[in-house]
């Protein structure tokens, strides 16, 4: 840890963190779960919202992918990813859907202002994020994918995006 220069627990809660909140709605995977947590740790996000029926820690399953994140990671569960929504618009939040429809924003053509605070709404992994979320966004962003595939991993796709923001933003 010393070698590779990571932060302790403690000093990672009390660091700064980016500005970028992310939801889980109703990801049924604990293994994803778990996933996520750590790629949160790894990219300094502000807060993790576990929505809907999206599983919460404490659980082995979460732990197993997640390696310690759980325990550095500000998160929270809330049933209704709508009332998540509503107090993040209060805070003065972009909200966006991480989601294949018409008129999204292709990740290579979105721009990120450092000023502004941002939450990712990522969603089920066969479903995708529901439509009335959706519409409680303001605005989607897409992934561009090439293969015969026609989605990424739930855990990939967080990845993908938060890279590009924490990049654009120079976090």
């Amino acid at each position: 840890m010393d070698e590779l220069q990571r932060l302790s627990r403690e000093d990672f809660q009390a660091a700064p963190k980016t500005g970028i909140t992310v939801l889980l709605e109703n990801v049924r995977s604990m293994q994803n779960v778990g996933s996520v947590f750590r790629t949160c740790d790894g990219f300094m996000i502000e807060k993790l919202i576990l929505c809907g029926y999206t599983p919460h820690p404490p659980h082995r399953d979460i732990n197993k992918s997640a390696l310690g994140a759980t325990e550095t990671v500000n998160w929270t569960g809330i049933t209704d990813i709508m009332n998540a929504i509503e107090s993040l618009r209060k805070e003065d939040y972009t909200i966006y859907a991480v989601e294949q429809v018409h008129n999204s924003i292709m990740l290579d053509n979105a721009r990120f202002n450092p000023a502004q605070k941002y939450a990712l709404v990522f969603g089920n992994e066969a479903e995708g994020v529901q439509e009335s979320t959706i519409a409680a966004c303001d605005g989607c962003i897409e992934i561009p994918q090439f293969g015969s595939k026609h989605s990424f991993n739930i855990s990939v796709a967080t990845g993908i995006v938060l890279w590009e923001m924490v990049k654009q933003l120079n976090v």
